[in-house]
């Protein structure tokens, strides 16, 4: 056991929603290598896709905060297919000609393919330069939100691959109910009452009392009240609060606007960072449910499935599948004083039910009862390797 290890006591995940690795990371390339190796896998100026006239779309560092992904691209599991499969023989090709069925605007297709700059995502680059970037962290099935944020809190989605909301008789226990039945403390931030967690009607059941607001994560922060695991929703929607102030939606999700996420994002960790108390034990994952539709260079490997099938009907594609592949690459960023600066993983695959295998190790330790999924995913807390809490790491100014 790391020293770092030894203190932690709070793992806090953040899920953002809907970005691609390259999409936000993709311009930090090669940087934190060591002697010229191991460093970011982004863009190296090289990467395209064909658009529907077969001409070359690169990959460029023109994406726009808010105003550019509209419609928001298809991240269902037939686009996604296309998305990875469209171009025969040539994997991760498909991204333009699957937003070109949107609208047939050919124009409109290439934005797809567009990424940040650094400088335009000061709070998350920072963050990957600082602490520790996953090269091959990727959502858990090729399609949309809920069936990946399923695999966050279940190690499955039990068979789904759409936005199926109510899981009867699920097989197995969420990581709540499992930390809840081993005397373990967790809690569920989703953002306010307007703006709930996307998986609060599955996991409300029979555990309403894992449910707080945003505002009682900063709360409980502040007062070094925070429970062993914690999962942060943002914020999904604008709307007024109660005081009838805007409140602009922070998950970053397209078309929302990306600045708002950005301060968002520094705004959990600096809840964590300025408080002595909390900061040296504590560890922040931020990572995104999956890519949105929006081009990614790396192809998702194969893995062990977890035991369902989603059916020809289900899946859009006229084939079943078996939860054997991953979906498309996403940023995740590891965030403790005991990670050493500029740590890029490599080498080790990564997916959302990791999370739930890296809560189960820490907390409960042997238990059997969950997907085959869970059970060969990676964990991440060995990462924690710094001899020492690092006394330099960033606070940001909001």
């Amino acid at each position: 056991m790391t020293s770092g290890l030894a203190a932690l006591q709070h793992l806090v995940v953040l899920m953002m929603e809907n970005r691609s690795f390259d999409h936000m990371l993709g311009g930090l390339n090669g940087v934190n290598a060591i002697n010229g190796v191991g460093g970011i896998d982004g863009l190296t100026g090289i990467e395209s896709n064909p658009d529907i006239n077969g001409n070359t779309i690169t990959a460029q560092p023109k994406a726009q905060y808010q105003g550019q992904l509209d419609p928001d691209p298809d991240h269902h599991f037939a686009a996604v297919n296309k998305q990875i499969f469209g171009v025969p023989n040539q994997p991760m090709n498909g991204f333009v000609l699957s937003y070109y069925d949107q609208q047939r605007d050919v124009n409109q297709s290439k934005k797809v393919m567009y990424y940040f700059s650094p400088d335009k995502l000061p709070v998350l680059t920072t963050l990957a330069k600082e602490y520790a970037v996953f090269n091959r962290w990727f959502s858990s099935i090729p399609g949309p939100t809920l069936c990946n944020r399923a695999f966050a809190h279940y190690g499955t989605s039990f068979g789904h691959v759409s936005l199926e909301i109510f899981y009867a008789g699920s097989q197995y226990k969420s990581i709540y109910e499992r930390l809840t039945a081993a005397n373990k403390s967790s809690r569920v931030y989703y953002f306010d009452v307007a703006s709930s967690g996307l998986e609060v009607p599955n996991l409300l059941t029979n555990q309403p009392q894992i449910f707080g607001t945003f505002d009682d994560f900063i709360d409980d922060c502040a007062n070094d009240r925070l429970p062993s695991y914690s999962f942060i929703e943002p914020n999904y929607t604008d709307h007024d609060d109660p005081s009838g102030a805007m409140l602009i939606a922070s998950d970053q999700h397209p078309d929302h606007h990306v600045r708002e996420g950005e301060r968002f994002i520094a705004t959990v960790y600096n809840a964590l960072r300025k408080n002595p108390a909390i900061w040296p034990k504590c560890a922040l994952l931020v990572l995104y449910d999956e890519h949105g539709g929006i081009y990614d260079h790396v192809v998702p490997p194969d893995v062990v499935t977890d035991g369902f099938v989603a059916q020809p009907a289900t899946t859009g594609t006229g084939e079943p599948f078996y939860f054997d592949r991953l979906g498309v690459r996403v940023p995740a960023i590891l965030i403790s004083p005991w990670i050493p600066k500029g740590t890029v993983v490599n080498g080790r695959i990564f997916e959302h039910a990791s999370i739930p295998a890296t809560v189960t190790d820490w907390l409960i330790g042997l238990y059997n009862d969950r997907s085959p999924r869970e059970k060969n995913a990676e964990t991440f807390l060995d990462l924690l390797t710094a001899p020492v809490a690092r006394t330099d790491c960033i606070e940001f100014r909001l």
